[in-house]
């Protein structure tokens, strides 16, 4: 019995060996069907551009990166900054109007009315109504009025930008609907 099952087990092996060999065969003669078959399309590489150098010609002119232009730059700002310093600059010697020393976001505007033909605004500053004109002065930046409308009041303020020069801006004041 020893010997029978051993047999049987040599034969067992023996047909599964075979089994497996000719699928490797099939799929290696797949693989070399398909290779024969298959031509890899290579497409050709186009010839480089020839470079032609070109000679530089701006050997005299200024460097755009020297101190020399940058000094020039600088001049010419200056040279319009101080021919317009003049004509933009606040009022520092005239006395102080009570509401310039309340910041502009902190009125609110709540009417207007016509008093002795002139357009007056109603500005509310903590709880209290101020009557202001076209002419008078109004928040912390210089801001002098320049029209009262019925829903608006515009005025032109001066401020320092970043380079410290005086320039003008306008700002409204909005008309605020009363909340219930």
């Amino acid at each position: 019995m020893n010997h029978r099952g051993a047999g049987a087990l040599a034969a067992l092996i023996a047909v599964l060996g075979g089994c497996g060999s000719s699928d490797q065969d099939e799929l290696q003669k797949w693989m070399t069907e398909q290779r024969a078959q298959t031509r890899p399309s290579v497409q050709p590489i186009p010839e480089p551009k020839k470079f032609t150098p070109q000679a530089y010609t701006q050997e005299a002119a200024t460097d755009p990166f020297s101190n020399q232009k940058l000094t020039q730059a600088l001049k010419r700002d200056s040279a319009q900054v101080s021919a317009n310093a003049g004509l933009v600059a606040p009022e520092l010697a005239r006395r102080k109007e009570p509401l310039e020393s309340i910041p502009l976001d902190a009125v609110t505007m709540v009417g207007s009315l016509v008093k002795q033909g002139q357009p007056v605004a109603l500005v509310k500053v903590d709880n209290l109504l101020y009557q202001v004109r076209p002419g008078n002065y109004l928040g912390q930046n210089y801001g002098r009025i320049t029209k009262v409308g019925e829903t608006e009041l515009s005025l032109r303020e001066i401020v320092q930008d970043a380079g410290g020069e005086w320039i003008e801006r306008t700002a409204t004041l909005q008309l605020q609907e009363r909340s219930k």
